[in-house]
C-alpha cells in the first residue's frame, strides 16, 4: 500500500505547487498593473511650461483616479483646437466644496484653464487652476503645482 500512496502524494504536492505558483503570478500581475496605471506627474508634465486657454467646456470625465476635461479653443486662424486637461481625483474637489455638478453646469459655456503642459507639447496638460463659467476659481495647487 505504501508505494501506491506515494505517487498520489507526489501528484498532490505538484498540484499544490502549481496552484501556489499560479496564484503568485496573478498577484504579481495585479501589482504591476496597479503600479503602471499611476504615472509620475513630472515625467508626463512640464511644471515650468504653463499654458492658459479660454474656450468652451465640452466634456467632463469625473472618475478615479483622475478627472479629465475637454475644452474647445479658437486658435488664432479661427480653427478650433481641442485641449484636454487632467485634474486630481474627485475627492480632491469634494473636500474643496466643488462637485461634478459645478463642472457639468459649465458644459457648453466659457471656462479658463491654466495647465502645466505635457512634455510632448501636445494640447494636454495638468490643471493648475480652472475658472468655471460662474467665475468660481478652482485651484489644484499645491497638489498639481
Amino acid at each position: 500500500m505504501l508505494p501506491a500512496r506515494a505517487p498520489l502524494r507526489r501528484n498532490l504536492v505538484t498540484s499544490r505547487t502549481r496552484l501556489l505558483g499560479f496564484l503568485l503570478l496573478v498577484f504579481a500581475t495585479l501589482l504591476v498593473s496597479q503600479a503602471k496605471a499611476h504615472h509620475n506627474m513630472t515625467a508626463v508634465f512640464d511644471f515650468n511650461d504653463r499654458v492658459t486657454f479660454t474656450g468652451t467646456l465640452t466634456a467632463v470625465d469625473w472618475r478615479n483616479p483622475h478627472t479629465y476635461f475637454t475644452v474647445e479653443v479658437k486658435a488664432a486662424g479661427g480653427a478650433v483646437e481641442s485641449w484636454q486637461s487632467e485634474g486630481p481625483a474627485p475627492s480632491f474637489f469634494r473636500i474643496r466644496d466643488v462637485g461634478k455638478a459645478d463642472f457639468e453646469a459649465s458644459v457648453g459655456k466659457t471656462v479658463t484653464v491654466e495647465v502645466s503642459r505635457a512634455r510632448d507639447k501636445s494640447r494636454f496638460g495638468l490643471i493648475r487652476t480652472f475658472t468655471l463659467a460662474d467665475g468660481k476659481i478652482v485651484s489644484a495647487c499645491p497638489q498639481n503645482c
